[in-house]
Parts: structure tokens; sequence; C-alpha cells
């Protein structure tokens, strides 16, 4: 898809710059003037639009003293405007818009947004529990250990953050039995000829660790998947509803 004008992703929708498009819109009309008149169609600012101040840089490179308004306007916004102008341009940018969004809201799209989320809350969740695993270690373990403390804290965090599916599925308020059908059926697990879950590594991308147990007295040795608290906070946005 050819790119007609700059599209921003850094907020939570994204958004073109209001002057932008209306020099590409091709509109006399100067754009204080245009703007007001679009906002008339009933366009809020805060909920359709964002209004920004910046800085008017002359040819010299100095500031004028005065700042200029700007507005970071919502796809939906811009492609209804486009649609206003009842012209060929903009029925060729309302087209572009809809492509926009359309790709914004693909199921690629949005698995890619809920796992960034989940990173980013995971990051956070984790420095939260090493703080207070280190907090409460810190309390029993002998002041004169020669062991790095960074080392052993971690040891415990990771230790304690991996789940089974059966508490996993607790956690998120699903049956296990529940969940672990939705696992297989969307391709996150699959049983092999001993019927034991494991990941698909082409899906895996941090969600689940394999661990390895062994049976002292047996000698007994085998593996378990479990889940990592990103898999947690990504399946609790995958599996809303369940």
């Amino acid at each position: 898809m050819n790119e007609l004008i700059n599209i921003n992703y850094d907020s939570d929708r994204p958004t073109v710059l209001g002057r932008e498009l209306h020099e590409k819109l091709r509109i006399k009309t100067v754009y204080p003037n245009w703007f007001n008149r679009m906002c008339e169609y009933g366009f809020e600012d805060g909920k359709d639009y964002m209004t920004v101040s910046k800085n008017v840089i002359r040819a010299d490179g100095t500031k004028m003293p005065q700042m200029q308004a700007e507005h970071q306007l919502t796809v939906d916004m811009a492609k209804q405007i486009c649609m206003i102008q009842r012209t060929d341009i903009g029925r060729q940018f309302r087209e572009y818009f809809i492509a926009v969004e359309e790709q914004w809201n693909s199921p690629d799209a949005i698995m890619q947004r809920a796992l960034q989320i989940a990173n980013a809350r995971v990051e956070k969740l984790r420095g939260e529990n090493k703080q207070l695993q280190a907090d409460n270690a810190a309390l029993t373990v002998d002041k004169q250990i020669m062991q790095p403390k960074a080392d052993y804290f971690d040891q415990i965090v990771d230790r304690n953050l991996l789940t089974n599916f059966r508490d996993t599925a607790k956690q998120l308020g699903i049956k296990p039995r529940t969940f672990t059908s939705w696992l297989l059926e969307h391709k996150y697990l699959f049983r092999d000829k001993h019927g034991k879950l494991n990941p698909y590594e082409a899906k895996n991308n941090g969600l689940f660790e394999i661990k390895e147990f062994v049976n002292e007295k047996t000698g007994f040795a085998s593996t378990q998947t479990m889940v990592t608290p990103k898999g947690r906070e990504t399946f609790r946005l995958l599996c809303e509803g369940l």
C-alpha cells in the first residue's frame, strides 16, 4: 500500500496531521478557517482529534513569537473529512484511510499490539516481583553469604513465576480443560506420541518454558511445559470471554 500521507502510530489509534491533510486535499481556504468549519460537523477535541501547539519557524531559522495550533486527527475523522470534500482527491484519500483502518484492525496487527502490551506489563511485574522477592529473602539470608545476591534472587523469581496449565487456567478464571483445548485449537501446543503437551516453536516467543524434573529416589526424569508470566498476560488478553 503506497503511503499517501504520514500516519502517526505513537498513540493508541493511528492519526494524521490536520495541516498536512489540508495540504494534500488541496484546500484553498486557509487552514484555521477550514478546520473550524470541519469541526462544525460534530468532531470533538480529545475524542476525534487532539490539539497541540508548536512554534512557527521562519525561513531564517528563528521562531515566531506566537504559537501555531496543530491537530492530530484520528484516521476515522480524516476519512469522514475526505468524504465531506466530495472531490476525486478526497475519495482517493478516503479509500486510503479505509485500507489503513483495515490493516490496523487485522488479526495479526491486533496480536502484535497485544504482545507489545503484554511484554510491557510483564517487564513491569518482573521488576516489582524481583524487588519483593529480594526484600523478603534479605530478612533470612545470612549477610555473610558469599554467593552474589543478585543471582540468588533471580533464581527465586524465575522459579516462582512459572505455572503449569491447571494453575494458569485458575488464575485466568478459565476451566483447565477449556484452556488446554483453546491452546491446542489455536496451535500454541501439540501432544507428542506420549500425549504430553509441547509448545510449537513458531508460536512460543517466550510464552512457554520447558522444565526438566528428576525423581531422586527412582531416577525417573521427564519434562513439563510451563507457562511464563509473558504467556499468562498474553493469554489473559486473548482468552477474555472463554
